[in-house]
């Protein structure tokens, strides 16, 4: 029996495979090495218990015993209590990961989020808002650009931070956004590369893959 399920779709188009958020709670879970299952819901059509548990129709939740929790920042924080080495105990420690998980979810990905959906869209490239949109964005990888220059994580050592951050950067990345900022670049590898992020990205795949048979 496991302690821990997450719940996600049963199926989405491929775009967005291996980046669905309930990649950054497999991940968690595998890097605390606890226990967990899968559950899905519809794609399609969502029904009541999904809006019982996810307000806004999204995915994913994370229940644990009797709690259920959504939103994926919330979902590391959980994890992060039964994990000493991903939320360390000691407050100094502690407070820089809070911060940077923190930062990520709202510094970093809600100027990253408009710039990809123009991507996604096809917007117009010239247009002034695309370039406003694009300076806001750039303005925080400048920023997350000379903070990485000075560390390996941005905690003492791999934290949920660095989970939420790297895989807000990796989306970035993957639409060619880090080309001007190495440091960067090499974070989300070097996050990516590790064993956990493999099995649960795989996982994610293989997960929606199914659903296509």
């Amino acid at each position: 029996m496991t302690d821990f399920t997450i719940t996600t779709f049963d199926w989405v188009p491929e775009l967005p495979r291996g980046y669905v958020r309930d990649l950054r709670a497999r991940w968690a879970l595998e890097e605390a090495g606890l226990s967990y299952d899968v559950q899905s819901v519809p794609f399609d059509d969502r029904k009541s218990n999904h809006y019982d548990h996810q307000p806004f129709g999204q995915v994913p939740w994370l229940t644990n015993d009797d709690i259920s929790i959504f939103e994926s920042g919330a979902i590391l924080l959980h994890i992060g209590e039964c994990c000493e080495t991903l939320l360390p105990v000691e407050p100094q420690e502690r407070a820089k990961v809070q911060e940077w998980l923190f930062a990520a979810l709202n510094s970093v990905e809600m100027a990253s989020l408009p710039w990809f959906i123009f991507k996604f869209t096809d917007g117009d490239s010239e247009s002034s808002e695309q370039k406003r949109i694009g300076e806001f964005l750039h303005s925080r990888l400048q920023h997350m650009e000379k903070t990485l220059a000075q560390k390996e994580w941005l905690a003492k050592s791999f934290s949920i931070a660095d989970i939420a951050m790297a895989d807000v950067l990796r989306l970035v990345h993957r639409f060619d956004g880090l080309e001007d900022y190495p440091r960067c670049r090499e974070y989300v590898t070097r996050a990516t590369s590790r064993p956990k992020f493999e099995k649960a990205y795989k996982d994610q795949l293989a997960h929606f893959e199914a659903a296509d048979k």
